[in-house]
């Protein structure tokens, strides 16, 4: 009877059942959470990264860890600290940034880490928005034979508005070899006015478009890349400076830069296609 029972419990709950929230120390005093959602032993992992700012919470990345769940797959969706312990809830753009990009690289590897700690031998890296050029940051640096792929939903470089970009580094290097630590505002990504030391800020601002290509063009793993053709948030010419280097590419006609609405199939499907695809070739 009490065995009939947990498995009707696990027949109504089978989400809750497969599902737990893990932690580590990423620095001294800052620990950081991510939801593990196990699928079957036979396929990848994936570890999936929301965007600028935001928590594993994110309609985007929530809706497609569960689908990837449904479909068999190992999901550990973090949310990175952004030097705040035990971060729970996005982080306002008037807020004091304390982070950078190679907190948020380190961080990634400490998940990656812990993915193979727990006996997952094939990964896969999928980023929106922001999360995606994290991610990419991150094999830019870090190559591991047990990331076999990576895709990247929405992917944007770090955009910093009419600022030039070149005069932007100059200041930032300057204030930095002066060990000026004076507190610099500068529009990044969606934030009009973002508030950051000048290292924790210039770690963002080196990635531009042209740093993003050949880091695309470089990865020692395959990529897939899933654009929406009505994403208000891209950079002029950056879906036809991605087909410019041939690097694979679909694009969801209709799907703004949160794959909302309809567009979250279109989202699900084209990752569960390739997904599919890299298992088959694997296999052969």
């Amino acid at each position: 009877m009490r065995l009939y029972l947990l498995c009707l419990l696990m027949s109504v709950f089978p989400v809750a059942a497969h599902a737990a929230i893990v932690q580590q120390e990423m620095r001294p005093g800052i620990p950081a959470n991510a939801e593990y959602l196990i699928g079957q032993r036979s396929k990848p992992a994936v570890l999936l990264l929301h965007g600028f700012l935001q928590t594993r919470e994110f309609p985007t990345v929530a809706t497609l860890a569960r689908g990837l769940q449904d479909a068999g797959y190992t999901v550990l969706l973090p949310t990175l600290s952004l030097n705040i312990p035990n971060r729970m809830q996005s982080l306002a753009c008037e807020a004091v940034h304390k982070h950078s990009m190679e907190d948020d690289v380190a961080e990634i590897g400490r998940w990656v880490g812990w993915l193979k700690s727990h006996g997952q031998r094939s990964i896969v890296l999928v980023g929106h928005s922001f999360g995606s050029l994290q991610l990419l940051a991150y094999l830019s640096t870090h190559p591991d034979p047990a990331i076999k792929a990576y895709i990247g939903a929405s992917l944007v470089e770090a955009q910093i508005g009419t600022t030039s970009r070149q005069a932007l580094i100059a200041q930032l290097e300057a204030q930095i070899q002066n060990q000026q630590r004076t507190l610099v505002t500068q529009r990044l990504s969606f934030c009009r006015k973002y508030t950051s030391t000048p290292d924790g800020l210039l770690s963002y601002v080196r990635w531009d478009q042209p740093r993003l290509l050949t880091a695309l063009k470089q990865v020692p793993t395959s990529v897939q890349l899933i654009m929406g053709d009505a994403d208000g948030m891209l950079g002029q010419g950056w879906l036809k400076a991605l087909q410019h280097i041939q690097v694979p590419l679909v694009i969801v006609h209709g799907g703004s830069h949160f794959m909302d609405g309809e567009h979250e199939f279109d989202l699900l499907d084209h990752t569960l296609k390739f997904l599919e695809a890299q298992q088959q070739g694997s296999s052969q």
